[in-house]
Formats: C-alpha cells, sequence, structure tokens
C-alpha cells in the first residue's frame, strides 16, 4: 500500500481533536433549558471517538490499550441500538435516514469494528494502534476488508445527506435529540434562535408516541428557553457552540475522517 503523507494524518488528528474539544465544551455548557438542542450520549460519543481516532492517526496521541476502546465502543454501540429501536416505533426503515442516532450507531460500530480487526502485530500492545504515521512506516490493516469497504460507504452516504440537509433553510429534524411531547394544538416552536428551523404549526395528536416520546416532526417542539437565559454568560460563542448545526459539522467531520481512515487500511 501506498504511505499517506504524515502532514495529512496530523491534519485528521488535529481535526480529531478539535471536534473532541467542542464536543466537551457543548457538555461542559449544557443547562436545563438548553435540553432541546443538546444531546449529552452524541457530544459524549464524540469526545471519545475524537481522543480515540487522534490516537489511531498520531502515534503519540495514543491513550488507552485497544480492549479498552473496544469496550466503550460496544457500549455505545449497544446505547445507540437501543434509541435506534426507540426511535423507528412506527417508523419503519425511513428512520435509518430520519433518526437522530442511526450514524451514531454506525460511527460506534465502525469504531469497534477497527480496533477489533486491526491485524498489525503492534495492535495488541502498547497504549493504543500502532498508529499510520508511526516510526516503523507499516501502515495498519483491517481483517475482513470487505466489511470496512461497507462501513466506509455507510459513513460516507450519511456525510453527504448531513451536507445536503446544512445547505437547506431549515434544520432537519434528525439534528435535534427527541424531547417529550408537547400537547395537542400547541404551536412549535423554534428551539434556538437562528437554528434555521421552521415552524410547522400545531402538532397533531396522533403523532404522539404512547410512551411520550415525539416524532420526528415533533423533535423541534421544545419550548423556548426563559427570557435571559439564553446566551448568560457566554454571548454568541456560546450560542453557536450549543447550535445544533455545530453538531452536526461535528458529525460530518467525524465521518468523512472514519471513512478515510476505513479506506486507507483496507
Amino acid at each position: 500500500m501506498i504511505g499517506i503523507p504524515g502532514f495529512i494524518l496530523d491534519f485528521f488528528a488535529a481535526l480529531m481533536l478539535l471536534v473532541a474539544a467542542v464536543s466537551a465544551a457543548r457538555l461542559a455548557l449544557d443547562r436545563p433549558w438548553h435540553r432541546g438542542l443538546m444531546n449529552a450520549d452524541v457530544d459524549g460519543a464524540h469526545v471519545l471517538m475524537g481522543i480515540a481516532m487522534a490516537g489511531m492517526l498520531v502515534t503519540s496521541l495514543s491513550t488507552l490499550p485497544n480492549g479498552v476502546w473496544t469496550v466503550i465502543f460496544s457500549v455505545l454501540t449497544a446505547w445507540f441500538v437501543w434509541c435506534v429501536y426507540r426511535e423507528s416505533r412506527g417508523g419503519g426503515v425511513r428512520v435509518l435516514m430520519d433518526s437522530h442516532h442511526a450514524p451514531h450507531l454506525v460511527h460506534s460500530a465502525a469504531m469497534v469494528y477497527m480496533f477489533a480487526a486491526i491485524t498489525t502485530p503492534a495492535a495488541g500492545h502498547g497504549s493504543g494502534m500502532a498508529g499510520m504515521g508511526g516510526a516503523g512506516g507499516a501502515m495498519p490493516t483491517l481483517a475482513v476488508p470487505g466489511l470496512a469497504f461497507i462501513f466506509a460507504i455507510l459513513l460516507a452516504g450519511y456525510a453527504v445527506v448531513d451536507l445536503d440537509r446544512l445547505s437547506g433553510p431549515a434544520l432537519h429534524a434528525s439534528y435535534l435529540p427527541a424531547v417529550s411531547a408537547a400537547p395537542a394544538g400547541v404551536p412549535v416552536a423554534a428551539a434556538a434562535t437562528g437554528s434555521g428551523i421552521t415552524s410547522p404549526g400545531p402538532v397533531p395528536a396522533a403523532a404522539t408516541r404512547p410512551e411520550g416520546v415525539a416524532t420526528l416532526p415533533e423533535q423541534a417542539a421544545s419550548p423556548p428557553p426563559p427570557a435571559g437565559a439564553r446566551g448568560h454568560g457566554g454571548g454568541p460563542f456560546r450560542d453557536l457552540l450549543l447550535n445544533p448545526r455545530t453538531a452536526a459539522v461535528c458529525r460530518i467531520a467525524m465521518g468523512v475522517t472514519m471513512a478515510f481512515m476505513l479506506v486507507i487500511m483496507i
């Protein structure tokens, strides 16, 4: 396999650390009046993935042993399986595109595969993967390369869909976590000022699930924050961090980087 220039690996590693830092900041800024915008499981997953992937790309950034990362991402995968199952009740196959958690399920499963399927001798030793830019110059490879190709296609597909949605005038419901259903007849309010969410009008009573979890059209139905609560102490920078579009950009960066890593290790 042709070697990958070190500066490319360094760029993607820096990008993953940036995603981890942004996601950690979003977690730190979480407040009760932001629960319609924030999603702790997604941001927490982005922090862990960013750190782990930076260690895969650059040896000096390796942290935990591969076995520990495999367990961590297996737990995340199981959690996102449950979330997608919960969101899919009554939604059918369409949930694979519109679900808030489906892309993160693919991301977590791909991380489990990368840590479990690495085949270089160094993969089972030390603090992490040997690193694609390691001193030995040997590129790690993956067992069952066909599975790596499938994951890469899925990740690239979700990234393309996300980019298309971000270019639209309104924020797609899959960027928002599910919230408690609003009472029937209550108009849907935008979840954040300037987020681009359009108000579709009253939410039909039939759209509410038995468990009280809102369906996709209701995911923007959280009440507006109390007056003076939003932006207090943080201003525009805080609003930018908590904007759902910021989480979407992090998701795109994560998917593109992960697809790149899978392809070069096939």
